[in-house]
């Protein structure tokens, strides 16, 4: 199933894609009588997903004043309100290589904040401060159960499902300092979207093609295969050092292919009016557009 979020009347609402267009789930529950989640965050942390079946199954036949269409919608970040944002450093060998840095014996771990959340088609604003912003398609794990001390074997058990994201990464304030935090933060650099795909869905996340294009020209063609680091170990490994709980996410990391890669004189960085497309099989498309701070 392929869930959203979605602005109405002030406010974000929970959608599920279907058919014949966005199921408006607020309005649906109340004409079936159906007590199901009516936001993302208490979807991800309540198993109510059969009860999602027989909605979807009453509204596959209904009027359409219970649907939206994609094109009329303002989309929210697919997850609004992470817990934990933790991510992974130099996750793809290719990039590793690109990078000329060494491949690594353990997931580097790094986090973002929830200030840099942001969804399907927003505007992002590139810093007055910096000239070096970095595209990174990336697949997102989104924790559904509690987490501690699970086994590689039963990780993905405990995943809710997956999204796209774009790990956009200001290089000049990156490695300004060797903490990464900086560069990685900005208001804005996660967007996350357009759908939370779970993980029925979506089978096996470690073969799954991804692409990163810049104004319709591919710069990233890879797939989750290239992992150095798979989800289920990813998923594993974090929760032998944190409790993981449901609404965390995961980025896993980027392939080939990002500007930092190119050689230093072949280099050119995100400016004003780019597009960004990240698309992962079975995920759908995350677009997103920039402009310059003044």
């Amino acid at each position: 199933m392929k869930f959203l979020t979605f602005k109405k009347d002030g406010e974000l609402k929970l959608g599920v894609k279907m058919d014949n267009g966005i199921l408006d789930v607020e309005k649906a529950a109340a004409i079936f009588n159906i007590d199901v989640p009516k936001t993302m965050d208490e979807l991800i942390r309540l198993d109510f997903l059969k009860d999602f079946d027989l909605l979807v199954k009453n509204a596959v036949d209904s009027q359409d004043s219970l649907f939206v269409t994609e094109e009329d919608i303002q989309y929210g970040p697919a997850v609004p309100n992470p817990g934990k944002i933790i991510c992974v450093g130099l996750n793809y060998r290719k990039h590793a290589e690109e990078s000329n840095m060494p491949i690594p014996e353990y997931p580097i771990l790094f986090n973002k904040f929830n200030n840099s959340i942001s969804g399907h088609k927003d505007v992002i604003t590139l810093p007055s401060n910096s000239k070096e912003n970095d595209y990174e398609a990336e697949l997102v794990i989104v924790i559904g159960k509690e987490t501690k001390n699970v086994s590689r074997e039963k990780a993905l058990e405990h995943v809710f499902g997956y999204c796209n994201a774009n790990d956009l990464s200001s290089r000049d304030l990156q490695f300004r300092t060797h903490q990464w935090l900086l560069g990685k933060s900005l208001d804005g650099f996660s967007p996350i979207g357009p759908y939370l795909v779970t993980s029925d869905e979506v089978g096996n996340p470690n073969q799954l093609a991804i692409k990163a294009t810049v104004n319709g020209e591919v710069r990233q063609d890879s797939n989750t295969s290239d992992m150095i680091f798979y989800c289920d170990e990813i998923v594993s490994y974090i929760s032998k050092h944190m409790t993981l709980s449901p609404g965390d996410i995961i980025l896993t990391g980027t392939p080939a292919g990002v500007v930092f890669g190119y050689p230093e004189d072949q280099r050119v960085y995100l400016m004003e009016g780019d597009q960004v497309t990240i698309e992962i099989e079975k995920l759908g498309q995350l677009v997103n557009t920039f402009r310059q701070e003044s």
